[in-house]
């Protein structure tokens, strides 16, 4: 590969409703998109989209565009590479910092395709032809949670995960249970629980929920074998996983029974295919977790959920779920409970350039 520039893009963006748990409301999003451009003139677009604040993740906006600007950018402009898979032992020098390399990994991949001619997916083996959308439902109350499941329903939406937290998991999702007998629920806990809970949580197997998702701490995965070993429901891991590694002690320990696959939070395609080969192996189901993505990650994403491994429907949403305006084309629409996979090269989508530009805050370009 040839590669002629990077480029970098601070962007922003208010939330058309806000976004809550018990660690963080959000109601601004930030991310930083990042143009590769060959030699030929094709570009490649990725999406590093740490949270503002460290409260997801130990990254940042800030951070990972220092690392980018000042590390993994100067790295993969050092010497040229044939295949994108060859970087991730060239930046094997630096120690996580997974979401900035995921957003490069994301631009390099992309352009690949497009100088193959190839939808992304195809690169990894993508078999659908459409993807399950799943809804995340963040409110400030019970009923407001129950409204948006009203309007999510509409479109089909095939599985509603609600935020919860110790001081309201079982009101809120016997309220929802009882307005919603049938839907496919699960609760997300963001870590809200320890292993002092276990009776607590015991609870929740009377509501017939799909999954509870990390409900101990983000680096954990002893508790988690233990809570696993002790309630009927599902766990699901996010973020424990950062790495195969992770992954396959999660499943040698019998952690958890699924997989939150996020691409951001392995670092990039080539991790995150990895992880993926492992849980097929392990006839473990998996789905493609969200982090309130812009247009081009959520493509990324909807690529990744294209593959044989992904059962379960991921956090993918239409595009107006958080956004006015996306900075794709043509924006993506859930219909019937799902979202069409494209065919076209790379990820399959067209930047809207304006929108991109009225968004941008700042950027800065690497010449080769």
């Amino acid at each position: 590969m040839k590669i002629d520039s990077i480029t970098l893009r601070l962007i922003s963006s208010p939330l058309k409703t806000p976004f809550i748990t018990h660690l963080e409301t959000v109601t601004k999003r930030e991310a930083i998109i990042i143009e590769v451009k060959d030699r030929e003139g094709r570009i490649g677009y990725g999406e590093a989209d740490p949270f503002s604040s460290p409260w997801y993740t130990e990254e940042t906006i800030a951070t990972c565009w220092l690392m980018l600007r000042d590390y993994l950018i100067p790295i993969t402009l050092q010497k040229e590479f044939s295949e994108p898979q060859e970087l991730d032992s060239r930046w094997s020098g630096i120690r996580r910092n997974n979401m900035a390399k995921s957003g490069l990994s994301q631009a390099i991949w992309d352009l690949y395709a497009k100088e193959k001619n190839v939808y992304i997916g195809r690169l990894f083996g993508a078999v659908r032809k459409k993807v399950a959308a799943g809804a995340v439902i963040a409110a400030r109350n019970s009923e407001e949670a129950v409204r948006q499941i009203e309007h999510y329903s509409a479109s089909g939406y095939q599985r509603y995960k609600i935020k919860i937290s110790r001081a309201t998991d079982v009101a809120l999702i016997s309220l929802i249970r009882s307005r919603f007998p049938d839907i496919s629920l699960m609760a997300d806990a963001n870590s809200a629980y320890s292993l002092q809970d276990l009776e607590h949580l015991k609870e929740l197997d009377a509501f017939k929920l799909q999954m509870i998702e990390q409900p101990f701490s983000y680096n954990d995965l002893a508790e988690h074998a233990i809570l696993q070993n002790q309630i009927k429901t599902p766990i699901c891991l996010d973020e424990s996983i950062c790495s195969i590694n992770d992954a396959r002690s999660a499943l040698k320990l019998r952690s958890c029974k699924v997989v939150n696959l996020k691409m951001a939070r392995v670092g990039g395609w080539t991790e995150a295919i990895k992880i993926h080969s492992l849980c097929l192996k392990e006839q473990v189901p998996l789905w493609c977790g969200g982090m309130i993505e812009f247009g081009v990650a959520k493509a990324h994403n909807i690529a990744l959920s294209a593959l044989k491994g992904f059962t379960l429907p991921g956090d993918l949403f239409a595009s107006s779920r958080y956004w006015p305006h996306d900075i794709i084309e043509p924006e993506i629409n859930v219909e019937n409970g799902f979202i069409h996979v494209p065919n076209g090269a790379g990820i399959g989508f067209k930047i809207n350039q304006k929108q991109l530009e009225l968004m941008t805050l700042n950027h800065i370009m690497f010449k080769k």
